[in-house]
């Protein structure tokens, strides 16, 4: 018996997304669906109930992090993660890699998921050995077995390597996981990103050899490799043939894009991956990508930056985001979110509530904005489900984009 299961209900007539049901030993995830992220195995500022009733039906958590602290074999003692942080639903872990992009090439750099496309090269850096680690302080150098890094913690060093990811991974115990794997940035020059592809694409087959020698854990976890190449349509294509003929349970698409690429790079990997398989976007949160990856054909989606977000005061809106401790909103007792139909869990709050929480430093409005954000993201993503369904999704998205853009 496989870990888990996946099968497609229906596709949107113009587009290539999809409807489909995912189902895992802790319950059915219906897709596209987003994925909250808990970090350290828990949604900041979200209980796991509270997260259920938004909508959630599963988290993801950070396995550089949770190996850090409290330590995977604590997790694993727990009885695993769903049940270390009282989460009833399916769960998944990722590999660390995007940690190690952040520690080497990214640290102290201002670099996520997306840069612009002129971004300038001294924003990253194109190669990782100890001479350039030393110059800029990083905390992470990559070779080709694997990494090393020092915590941010305490200083004290580590070694991940594909066997060590999903060594931890299993202990862990998530229903999903993720093959180790070398995220870039979207800066690096094409030879780098090439080299950093078929360094990942070595990383899969060894990460799959070892899960499969866990008996055990392949009863119980399903694993997924992950697409690299930047953001360059042949090395995207290239990675998606790759990884989809070693034989994994799913698919990710990892690495950093700029904006303006991520159509053309995300379409030339989708191409070439197998229908039948999950495909899971790594790290897209904000609501025009996620309806562009649905588009594309893509089934998950993970982000931590709805509650980032709401932590410092920012919420979406069907208009498009608000700044909460701008001064405009002091005398606003409008409702978080107008379009809130009743019951949801913010919709009782005003805009000037929260924002005096924000402004007096009380921890309740963090809480309140990071649910509404959450639980905007997970309603915007549930209604494109339900739009794939019903064969109206086109609409669906224009109108979302449309009012968001222009709001």
């Amino acid at each position: 018996m496989n870990a888990i299961s996946f099968a497609l209900e229906t596709r949107a007539p113009r587009s290539a997304a999809r409807a489909g049901t995912l189902t895992t030993r802790h319950g059915v995830i219906r897709t596209p669906a987003f994925v909250p992220v808990a970090t350290k195995a828990n949604v900041k500022g979200i209980l796991p109930e509270a997260l259920a009733a938004l909508g959630a039906q599963v988290v993801l958590a950070n396995t550089y992090h949770l190996y850090l602290h409290p330590g995977e074999k604590i997790v694993q003692e727990a009885g695993g993660l769903g049940a270390f942080m009282n989460w009833q639903g399916p769960t998944i872990t990722d590999s660390g890699g995007f940690q190690v992009f952040s520690l080497g090439a990214a640290f102290g750099k201002t670099i996520s998921k997306f840069v612009k496309k002129d971004a300038p090269q001294e924003e990253t850096l194109a190669v990782y050995d100890e001479n350039v680690a030393s110059q800029h302080g990083a905390l992470a150098v990559i070779d080709d077995e694997g990494v090393s890094f020092t915590s941010h913690l305490d200083g004290s060093l580590h070694r991940f390597t594909p066997e060590r990811s999903v060594e931890i991974q299993h202990s862990l115990g998530a229903d999903i996981f993720f093959a180790f794997d070398e995220c870039t940035s979207p800066s690096e020059p094409y030879d780098y990103q090439k080299e950093a592809m078929e360094r990942t694409h070595r990383w899969a087959e060894r990460s799959l050899k070892a899960h499969r020698h866990n008996l055990e854990a392949n009863k119980k976890q399903a694993l997924f490799g992950i697409v690299q190449g930047g953001r360059h349509e042949d090395l995207r294509r290239e990675s998606a043939r790759e990884i989809s003929s070693l034989g994994f349970d799913g698919i990710g698409i990892g690495g950093s894009f700029s904006k303006e690429d991520m159509r053309g790079a995300l379409g030339a990997a989708v191409t070439e991956l197998p229908p039948e398989l999950p495909r899971h976007f790594l790290g897209i949160g904000e609501p025009s990508d996620i309806l562009e990856g649905i588009a594309q054909g893509m089934d998950l989606f993970d982000c931590v930056a709805a509650t980032r977000l709401g932590r410092h005061g920012t919420i979406y809106t069907p208009r498009g985001v608000l700044h909460l401790k701008n001064e405009r909103y002091k005398n606003d007792f409008t409702p978080l979110n107008p379009a809130s139909a009743p019951g949801v869990l913010t919709s009782g709050f005003t805009r000037a509530y929260v924002a005096h929480l924000l402004r007096s430093g009380e921890m309740l409005g963090a809480v309140i904005a990071s649910m509404h954000n959450v639980g905007f993201i997970l309603k915007l993503v549930s209604g494109a489900r339900q739009a794939i369904v019903d064969g109206r999704f086109d609409e669906y998205r224009a109108d979302f984009i449309r009012e968001y853009t222009n709001g």
